[in-house]
């Protein structure tokens, strides 16, 4: 996989030092795996890197620089001129200690590239056609993401981010599924971050109908946060979905890396939907870097007096200009630009299928689910089945991840909690 594609230099024009260098550590070495052993070296950011490419032309080129004897010293002379050694008031393009950390990824090339080829990883650089075409309009976009599953899913025709918080209210995470499954429904892709409440909710119901999501995260792969969406991550990449970082593969998530990844979620979208956000919320920060990247930025406009709403009503005061509410999901279908994909015109919209392929019985449970049935008892009550029979209904929706159950009473979950209940009772009940 990291041997397929850019082979030849990349970069400016700057005049380059053309001595053959010393042999890599690792056989033939392409340029696209040059970036990423390059990628993983910790304080080499964007800047520095860019004016090391123009210095010399390409990532191979550099990796060999730093690979032969003084390397890392005629590294550390860099300047951002790309030509001079440091004089008077230029500044480094890297410093010694950065210096020295490049030569050492340079004979690590290996086992680095072994790392990311173990963990089924792709490549993809910022030089590369393969490159989303979104993300390479912001500013210093990422010049390498790690991709595990199909890169394709990163620039579809149509892309709408859906965040929130983590703290999501049962209202919320069903609006954030009702407006992944609809989205889908009209071939757009669903971006979000993976977290737990808002983003884990939009993606799962992404995957239950049968549509393309990209899950950008605030780690490594190989430190996939949070553990928690471990399966869900997988079930993205089985339907077709990504699971993308901007961090090399064992690079821990921490305060600084996500904010880093917001910018990467709206970058990848046309626009961005909040759904829930108190006032202090990482989902605000998308939004912000939405309407930076010159990308529409919806909210949805929850009640007074409410926690989960008060980041939402506030940016939506603070950006009268900029940031939009969301008034419905057809009408943000129809201001997405999407209308025109609706099958039969927006009533078609919300009109999901109760739960497919669980059998008669856990489809009719899981239709009441949907209307708001919450307990054993009043399942018992609609249906006049047995306990027994309902709460083996249960148990296979909570196997599927249509249903979570606490402290006995159940919500609906993943796909099924996309499902507008308006629809379902305008359809006739089968069964019982």
């Amino acid at each position: 996989m990291l041997g397929v594609g850019a082979s030849g230099p990349v970069g400016g024009d700057a005049a380059v030092d053309r001595r053959p260098g010393p042999p890599l550590p690792l056989p033939a070495v392409d340029e696209r795996a040059a970036w990423a052993v390059l990628d993983g070296v910790r304080g080499l950011g964007p800047v520095g890197f860019g004016i090391l490419l123009r210095r010399y032309g390409s990532g191979l080129a550099i990796l060999h620089e730093a690979a032969g004897p003084g390397g890392a010293d005629r590294l550390a002379a860099t300047t951002d001129d790309d030509t001079e050694p440091v004089v008077g008031g230029r500044s480094r393009a890297v410093t010694r200690d950065v210096a020295t950390a490049i030569a050492d990824a340079a004979q690590r090339a290996g086992t680095t590239l072994a790392r990311i080829e173990r963990l089924g990883l792709r490549i993809v650089t910022a030089e590369e056609a393969a490159y989303p075409r979104r993300l390479a309009m912001i500013e210093m976009p990422p010049h390498v993401l790690y991709v595990l599953g199909d890169p394709a899913a990163l620039d579809r025709s149509a892309a709408v981010a859906i965040v929130g918080t983590r703290r999501a209210t049962h209202a919320g995470r069903a609006i954030a599924a009702r407006l992944a499954t609809d989205l889908v429904g009209v071939g757009a892709s669903v971006v979000s971050g993976l977290a737990v409440g808002i983003d884990g909710a939009a993606h799962a119901a992404a995957v239950h109908a049968h549509g393309t999501t990209v899950a950008v995260i605030g780690s490594g792969h190989a430190v996939l946060h949070p553990r928690i969406h471990r399966r869900l991550a997988a079930s993205i990449v089985d339907a077709g979905g990504a699971v993308v970082s901007e961090l090399g593969p064992d690079i821990a998530p921490s305060t600084g890396t996500f904010p880093r990844r917001n910018r990467i979620i709206s970058g990848l979208a046309d626009a961005t939907v909040v759904v829930e956000a108190p006032a202090r919320s990482g989902a605000l920060i998308t939004a912000s870097w939405a309407l930076e990247q010159g990308r529409e930025c919806f909210l949805v406009p929850g009640p007074l007096g409410a926690p989960a709403s008060a980041g939402c009503l506030a940016f939506l005061r603070e950006f009268p200009g900029g940031a939009r509410i969301v008034a419905g999901i057809p009408e943000l279908i129809a201001d997405l630009g999407l209308a025109d994909r609706l099958a039969g015109g927006p009533v078609s919209v919300g009109a999901a299928a109760a739960p497919v392929g669980v059998g008669e019985a856990a489809g009719r449970v899981g239709r009441e689910l949907v209307l708001g049935r919450a307990t054993v008892d009043e399942l018992v009550a609609v249906t006049g089945w047995p306990v027994a029979s309902v709460l083996a209904a249960l148990t296979l929706l909570e196997r599927r991840g249509l249903a979570i159950g606490v402290h006995g009473r159940f919500r609906p979950a993943g796909g099924l909690a996309g499902v507008d209940p308006a629809t379902l009772r305008q359809r006739p009940r089968s069964g019982g």
